[in-house]
This record gives structure tokens, sequence and C-alpha cells, in this order.
């Protein structure tokens, strides 16, 4: 298995973030529909939360790891 070029590299995360997007906006839709139907959160508004709080999380992982590597 080779590395990928930064064309590859640009393609891959473009796809990588609009997928997101996607399933972000899905299960937005999909929360706000269960919560106007039964009046209460249920799964779609765990997942949209624990999805946000996992990619802020490794963000911020990554950026400590960075920062820290650079001293």
């Amino acid at each position: 298995m080779r590395k990928m070029d930064e064309m590859e590299m640009s393609i891959s995360l473009n796809s990588i973030k609009a997928a997101y997007v996607y399933t972000v906006i899905f299960i937005f839709v999909w929360w706000i529909y269960d919560f106007v139907k039964t009046g209460s959160n249920g799964l779609p508004f765990i997942l949209l939360m624990s999805q946000n709080l996992v990619l802020l999380g490794i963000q911020l992982f990554l950026k400590w790891k960075l920062g820290k590597d650079e001293k």
C-alpha cells in the first residue's frame, strides 16, 4: 500500500468532511422529528451530542499533542 499524494489526500479529506456534514444534518433532522413527535430527547440527541463531543475532544487532543511536539 502506497502513501497518498496531496491530491488524493485532499479528495479523501473533502469526502470525509462531506460525509460528516451529511451525518450531522441527518441526525439533527431525525432529532427534531423525534422531539416534535414524542416531546423528549431520545437516541438522535445522544448520537448528535456524543458525535460532536468526540470530534471536539479529538481535535483538542491532537492540537495539544502537536503543540507539545513543537516545543
